[in-house]
């Protein structure tokens, strides 16, 4: 059978109004192909509200289980076709969802489990199927998806091993999930302490009391616009962290070899290695001739998702990066995690909102990232980054783990779907 055989409707996306109107009263949130991923990984906070009229929202509005496949976008190297679930998750965070005109949504019929079929277009998604079926108006890739979804084929199983394989599979992503919560909170944890020190400037005094709260001196700094303590200085970002840039080039993808990541896989939970893509050893080689990433570097990315960092845990590192700042932490290593928390703070989204630059695509340059100013006590940072290194080496592990896990997962789906991994109940109990 093919996969149309198993769809029972397909809805319509509808990208509504950016405003409340009596003619589109309906708010909804509104999924786009750049939501797919994020909301992979339970991150549901920059999905878009937007306004639709009563007769759309009547029809559009999504339920538990329905999947949404993107139908406009990729890119040379990307198809079209990426999915997502609608999970009671998504529900909850966002209440009435609906998804994009550049998107399509649909249900399955009955004796089809939706997380099955899930799985399966993410499957057929990474064998690289719907670049078969993708036509392409004004630049933009269309999925032709009636004519993928009649093409396709999907065997007819039972309830009960597709409830297996979902079993094995969904045991692999909660993993994922409950290590990626418990980093959100370990991260918030350390966002609190950075803040108590460096923006309430309450870090311990010499006597171990709240330095501002107990009388500590303060002098205005004209740079920053606030008081800082007495003594402070205020830093370019490059003198105490070498700043570097990756290539600008875009070598040919391969079908192995190494990653090469760019600002767009650089997502606020970690690289995406899903839709990052290989490129030769020969290419690597050249490219790092201009920056070489290493373990413990910060990765930052300076267009698209700018401000997105992430500190490299990997102890081989296999990849090379575009359009990102690398911050090498070989002579910083003793304040590695002050600087790291540095780039979430209050005082560098201030400077990002006055530095960035373009009016189509924003973008931090290297010069502005190099001279971002920081507000420096070389004792209190040293200080700091002892305090905060066991919640800081929790949050590397636990990604280690995650990177670990998604390989693993990301094995194990075409094994199952092939038949070459047999499953039973008991396998997918444990």
């Amino acid at each position: 059978m093919k996969l149309i055989d198993i769809i029972e409707v397909f809805i319509a996306g509808d990208w509504g109004e950016e405003t409340y109107s009596k003619e589109t009263p309906c708010a909804v949130t509104c999924v786009r192909g750049a939501d797919i991923i994020p909301i992979s990984e339970y991150d549901f906070s920059a999905i878009p509200v937007r306004y639709i009229n009563q007769q759309a929202y009547a029809k559009k509005c999504l339920q538990v289980g329905d999947i949404i496949i993107e139908k406009s976008g990729g890119s040379p190297t990307q198809s079209t076709g990426r999915v997502s679930l609608v999970s009671q998750e998504l529900l909850d965070h966002a209440g009435a969802v609906i998804c994009s005109n550049f998107c399509t949504a649909f249900r399955v019929k009955k004796g089809w489990i939706p997380l099955y079929v899930y799985y399966y277009l993410q499957f057929i998604y990474n064998f690289g199927a719907f670049f078969n079926f993708e036509g392409k108006t004004s630049g933009i890739k269309n999925l032709q998806l009636d004519a993928a979804f009649a093409a396709i084929p999907i065997e007819d199983i039972s309830e009960s091993i597709q409830n297996n394989i979902v079993a094995i599979l969904q045991g692999l992503e909660r993993k994922i999930a409950i290590n990626r919560q418990i980093n959100q909170n370990l991260e918030a944890m350390a966002k609190q302490l950075y803040d108590y020190w460096f923006m309430q400037f309450d870090f311990p005094n010499e006597e171990g009391k709240p330095y501002k709260s107990s009388g500590g001196e303060m002098v205005w700094n004209e740079k920053l616009k606030r008081e800082i303590p007495e003594g402070w200085e205020i830093r370019p970002l490059n003198s105490l962290i070498t700043v570097k840039d990756g290539t600008h080039e875009s070598p040919k993808q391969q079908l192995e070899g190494r990653y090469l990541i760019t600002s767009k896989h650089l997502l606020s939970s970690g690289i995406d290695y899903n839709t990052a893509y290989y490129i030769s050893e020969e290419d690597y080689i050249a490219i790092n001739k201009r920056s070489q990433v290493e373990t413990n570097d910060i990765l930052f990315s300076m267009i698209g998702t700018i401000g997105n960092k992430y500190l490299v845990a990997e102890k081989n590192v296999n990849f090379a990066i575009k359009n990102m700042a690398l911050l090498k932490t070989s002579k910083s290593m003793h304040i590695m995690y002050f600087l790291w928390l540095y780039l979430s703070s209050w005082d560098y989204k201030h400077y990002e909102f006055n530095a960035i630059s373009g009016s189509i695509q924003k973008f931090l340059s290297l010069d502005a990232m190099r001279n971002i100013p920081v507000p420096f006590s070389y004792d209190i940072a040293v200080a700091f980054n002892k305090q905060i290194s066991n919640i800081c080496q929790c949050i590397i592990n636990l990604k280690k783990e995650n990177i670990q896990l998604i390989k693993q997962r990301n094995e194990l789906l075409p094994l199952l779907m092939n038949g070459q991994v047999s499953v039973n109940s008991d396998l997918s109990d444990d």
